[in-house]
């Protein structure tokens, strides 16, 4: 037989609202009720029906995840993160794949929340940068979380310093003889497109390297994107001894392409990337790469997200700290 919540209340020796209270993450209930109430939960296996809860809380304990990236390792580490949230807080999740540029991406957006009767959504880059969408949702009055929106200031969610963190990259490759250091940029709608530019650059100058545009190409942070541009960069009359792709699925392209071309990483060209996803710890060589930790960002942003559903005053923007995964795939410029 299911268990009810009156099963959990009297195992836990309290009121059925207290139990309510507790399972919806309401303040103001004392942490030794608390700690019983959680110890009943968990002794009885119990889970709250959905339809009950709607009903008691005038919510669906529905949340969407809105996604447009080409980057399928990225977006599982986000939804692993988010589903780590839902589950922690018995809300549910539906994932919402869009085209961040189509004309009627808010009418979309609009009927998705209208007819899911969603609590609330999570952005994901490009869509988390969308102004007319984020406007709609504002005046619609549904909370939203952001992941590493470009206006980090006026939103909740979570974010990383990405400028940093490519600057520190640069830095690594400058100090293993790299002079000729070529950068594969992301796609032009992405926040993480400026950002990982700004480092790059900001890397050479602090090197002493000067910026040479020829070394700079666009990518779209997809693999084949990155089998391209690495082609075109190892063709030029001077080709690059070092290469940093805005992202882990381009730098595998990148991989591809170097051996294609009958050459060796990092014997002949060192390659890293950016995000840390499983991508860059099964191909061989293992990619250096900067690790920033996308599913804690996606539990965060879940976690901002449903803190802004109790109170919008609780949530707000979250930094994590980024670190360098030096891994064979760089090595001493050749000669």
């Amino acid at each position: 037989m299911r268990v009810r919540i009156e099963d959990v209340a009297a195992e836990a020796g309290v009121s059925m609202k207290t139990v309510s209270r507790v399972l919806n993450r309401e303040p103001n209930v004392a942490a030794a009720t608390r700690a019983r109430v959680e110890a009943a939960v968990g002794k009885l296996r119990y889970t709250p029906h959905p339809s009950a809860r709607t009903l008691a809380g005038r919510r669906s304990y529905l949340v969407a995840m809105l996604y447009d990236n080409p980057s399928s390792n990225y977006l599982m580490e986000v939804e692993l993160g988010l589903l780590d949230a839902c589950k922690a807080h018995h809300y549910n999740l539906m994932l919402a794949p869009l085209v961040y540029d189509a004309r009627d991406i808010v009418d979309t957006v609009e009927a998705m929340v209208e007819q899911s009767r969603l609590d609330g959504v999570v952005l994901t880059p490009p869509i988390t940068d969308d102004p007319a969408l984020l406007a709609r949702l504002d005046e619609l009055d549904v909370p939203y979380a952001s992941i590493s929106p470009m206006e980090a200031h006026r939103r909740i969610g979570v974010t990383v310093d990405e400028s940093s963190a490519v600057r520190e990259m640069v830095a690594h490759l400058a100090s293993l003889g790299h002079r000729r250091i070529a950068h594969i940029k992301g796609h032009p709608a992405h926040g993480a497109t400026g950002w990982r530019l700004a480092g790059y650059r900001d890397g050479l100058r602090e090197a002493g390297l000067a910026f040479d545009p020829a070394l700079v190409v666009d990518g779209e942070f997809s693999h084949e994107s990155g089998f391209r541009a690495a082609t075109r960069l190892l063709a030029l009359p001077e080709p690059p001894t070092a290469i940093f792709a805005a992202n882990d699925d381009m730098a595998a392209g990148v991989i591809c392409a170097v051996y294609e071309l009958g050459l060796q990483v990092p014997r002949d060209v060192s390659v890293c990337g950016f995000d840390d996803t499983p991508i860059s710890r099964h191909i061989h060589p293992a990619l250096t790469t900067v690790r920033q930790p996308t599913r804690e960002m996606g539990q965060l942003a879940g976690l901002e997200l449903l803190k802004a559903l109790r109170d919008r005053d609780e949530a707000g923007m979250v930094e994590v700290p980024y670190t360098l995964q030096l891994r064979r795939s760089t090595g001493p410029a050749p000669g």
